[in-house]
């Protein structure tokens, strides 16, 4: 297995594998390729930007990036107004929403899954930001019973919103979070 840190220039580039391997990954429908190719382009001008993959024999098997969140995301919006609405703005979750790399995705090729890779991209793409707190957000299942839990988990992600649903889609998600840096 070969992991390399993408540049932005080189991630927008590969971005169509990228989003390939995300739709493989996540069973999504083949007609939102075009959509997402267009949002992960966008994210690559994002502040703090960092993006790594994974390849088994020249072919992608993995992908991770995410960036510093900010206030003029539409994430960033969401979470904030899902801490309002459940009254957990903390005086500590004002701290962490100000200072957080948003782990925007990270997947994995459904045969390569709990097997390690998922795990040494996230160590390398929270290596490379500076910021003290990462979050991410994942669809709720049942006992938290899939590969992305038992490695959010196992890496020390703890509950910040769960069974929390974003503006236009009906999905509950958990909202996961951890401080910084990976031990």
């Amino acid at each position: 297995m070969t992991f390399r840190h993408l540049t932005a220039p080189q991630f927008t580039e590969s971005v169509p594998e990228l989003v390939d391997l995300y739709i493989a990954a996540m069973k999504y429908p083949p007609a939102i390729r075009e959509q997402r190719i267009a949002v992960w382009r966008r994210d690559a001008t994002s502040p703090g930007f960092v993006a790594v993959t994974a390849y088994k024999n020249d072919t992608l098997v993995g992908i991770a990036y995410g960036f510093k969140g900010t206030r003029d995301r539409w994430w960033d919006l969401q979470l904030r107004r899902g801490l309002f609405q459940r009254q957990a703005m903390t005086p500590a979750m004002i701290t962490v929403i100000r200072n957080y790399f948003e782990v925007a995705e990270i997947h994995v090729a459904p045969d390569l899954q709990c097997k390690g890779t998922g795990r040494k991209l996230m160590h390398m793409l929270l290596k490379q930001t500076t910021e003290p707190y990462a979050l991410l957000s994942t669809p709720e299942v049942p006992g938290e019973n899939n590969a992305a839990f038992g490695l959010y988990r196992s890496l020390g992600f703890l509950d910040v919103l769960r069974h929390f649903t974003y503006a236009g889609d009906s999905r509950p998600f958990a909202i996961l979070g951890r401080k910084l840096p990976l031990t």
